[in-house]
């Protein structure tokens, strides 16, 4: 149990039913009145934002979040199967909960399933991938001062813009938090 005076960034709680990390928090005494906690809280399992008010005294559940390493092995229809590197084990996870975290995922990848009380809610991708493009448009020669992009496929499906230099059956770096191109490989 922590109590809402000792409050800190990052910290995850459980309050009414929900996990939430707190994103932002500020001890609030006005001149009349009892002293409060105001904070962001950010729910983990579907994003959402929202502010609350505490009591310096209400006490909130810790909620332990368990990120562990697993491999990415296959996907077959709905499911994304993940092997645990240490004791072999495998688990399947629904689409759903990974969503889009995956498309520029390649099989063999290691990646941080992240769980509450054995209930996996998310998959995290590393942060930077190295992939292949298999189709893109020759770049136009010509005014390429205004940092001008264009479409291109990379090897797990997935589209990004990229430079006009980049061509197909190179290499690339990016990032998979905002799936932009970071550079050539």
């Amino acid at each position: 149990m922590i109590s809402a005076g000792e409050f800190r960034n990052g910290v995850t709680i459980e309050y009414e039913g929900n996990i939430y990390q707190i994103i932002e928090f500020q001890h609030v005494k006005p001149g009349k009145g009892a002293a409060f906690v105001r904070t962001k809280l950010k729910n983990i399992k579907n994003g959402g934002v929202v502010e609350k008010t505490f009591r310096p005294t209400e006490k909130c559940e810790t909620a332990h979040i368990d990120r562990k390493d697993m491999q990415y092995l296959y996907n077959d229809g709905d499911l994304y199967n993940f092997m645990d590197n240490e004791t072999y084990e495998q688990i399947a996870i629904n689409k759903e909960v990974i969503g889009d975290s995956l498309k520029f995922v390649k099989e063999n990848e290691t990646c941080k399933i992240v769980s509450y009380k054995d209930q996996v809610f998310a998959v995290e991708a590393p942060l930077f991938v190295e992939l292949l493009i298999t189709e893109c448009e020759p770049g136009v020669k010509g005014d390429t001062a205004t940092g001008a992009t264009k479409p291109c496929t990379v090897e797990t499906g997935a589209t990004l813009n990229v430079p006009l230099f980049v061509n197909q059956g190179d290499t690339i770096k990016i990032d998979t938090r905002t799936g932009e191109y970071l550079s050539r490989v």
